[in-house]
């Protein structure tokens, strides 16, 4: 889950998965056991069908009115202002002049609301399958898997920057954890926690990896992913999971890390599972 979907459904607001199927709207939470929690989470539920509907109708017509909205969707100007106002507070669409072609008439231009970037992401985009065909084209026209590879290192280096500098100011045994942090700020939701007994080590989890669709048909990404990890953490590590091949979350295993491993540079990094 990214960032911009868990403000949104901290807020009750459908999420991009919700945004993109019109008909089905996943409740957030359980409904409290007492009527009146039952009826408040329907009403809540009913609330975001419609204002997952506002936004699908901007998506499918362009800059829309309230007057515009009310008429395709059978709702009151009042009503959808009020949806509009939520939607605006999320940063799902943007009030805007109406533009005039010709000559203007009296008054001032009437407000359309737009989608913003951030609405426009929570739909159903080619980025997935874009990556796909460009590393696809990298492979055939440029060495094959070798051009891939070095193309996954050169992303994830660039990438790594900012989590080499996060985990050189903590403290050894808090690495690990500073690099969730770190990865967590990129979307990835990656928490960092004790490896089950009889292991001596952590796990690195992420629960979320924005480029899974992708890394799928490229398990590249992944490799270089793990790759990185091992040279962060001064320490040969194992991926042990990943979301891309199917599994719930990708997880990682770092041994613990002894003073004289925390000098020696890994040379070796665990391989994803095919």
């Amino acid at each position: 889950m990214t960032q911009g979907t868990v403000r949104w459904v901290e807020r009750g607001l459908p999420g991009p998965e919700e945004l993109r199927n019109n008909g089905v709207v996943k409740n957030v939470g359980e409904a409290l056991e007492t009527p009146q929690g039952v009826h408040q989470e329907e009403h809540a539920t009913g609330e975001r069908s419609t204002r997952n509907r506002v936004a699908r109708s901007i998506l499918d017509h362009g800059p829309s009115t309230v007057t515009e909205l009310a008429g395709r969707l059978g709702l009151t100007p009042a009503a959808v202002r009020r949806h509009l106002d939520a939607l605006v507070a999320d940063d799902v669409v943007e009030a805007r002049e109406q533009r005039v072609y010709g000559a203007r008439t009296r008054g001032r231009p009437a407000k359309v609301f737009a989608l913003t970037d951030c609405g426009r992401d929570a739909f159903d985009q080619s980025y997935d399958k874009l990556a796909a065909d460009a590393l696809r084209w990298i492979s055939e026209r440029f060495g094959g898997d070798e051009a891939v590879v070095a193309f996954a290192r050169a992303r994830i280096a660039e990438q790594a920057a900012a989590y080499r500098k996060a985990i050189e100011a903590a403290a050894p045994e808090e690495r690990t954890e500073a690099l969730a942090k770190a990865l967590s700020a990129d979307g990835y939701a990656a928490t960092a926690r004790s490896a089950p007994l009889p292991q001596k080590g952590e796990q690195l989890c992420q629960h979320h990896c924005p480029v899974a669709h992708v890394a799928e048909k490229f398990p590249q990404l992944c490799e270089a992913e793990t790759e990185i990890f091992s040279q962060l953490l001064g320490t040969h590590v194992q991926r042990l999971a990943t979301i891309a091949h199917g599994d719930g979350v990708c997880t990682t295993f770092i041994p613990k890390i002894s003073q004289a491993t925390h000098h020696a540079t890994a040379s070796t990094a665990g391989r994803n599972p095919a």
